[in-house]
């Protein structure tokens, strides 16, 4: 096996942790194809902003999701160069498609309703 695929237990366990919320393992996935900011997920989960804050934050804080400020806005979004992507996408990838979000509030005029 390829040592450099490798993922020490005591950091799987971790992530494993950490993506066992449903909500942070959704954003993951939702994030696998789309820049999401807090607002959005705001509409997505129905939770209140300093929830998602706290979810959005966790991650941040390994590395799994990184932001970028645009105007006053801050956009998320999954990092594909986090040490051990590989793994969290070997994760992501067994899970369904979560587009379907984002079209509703694509559809109900939410998307990107922070502009």
């Amino acid at each position: 096996m390829d040592e450099s695929k490798i993922v020490e237990v005591q950091k799987a366990s971790q992530l494993l942790k950490l993506l066992g919320d449903k909500t942070r393992l959704t954003m993951m996935k939702l994030l696998q194809t789309h820049d999401c900011c807090v607002c959005e997920f705001v509409e997505i989960f129905k939770m209140s902003q300093p929830a998602i804050s706290q979810h959005l934050r966790k991650l941040r804080d390994v590395g799994l999701v990184k932001e970028e400020r645009r105007g006053q806005w801050i956009f998320y979004s999954i990092n594909n160069k986090h040490e051990d992507y590989r793994f969290v996408e070997s994760i992501l990838n067994h899970l369904p498609e979560q587009d379907g979000l984002v079209d509703e509030l694509e559809v109900q005029g939410l998307r990107i309703s922070c502009n």
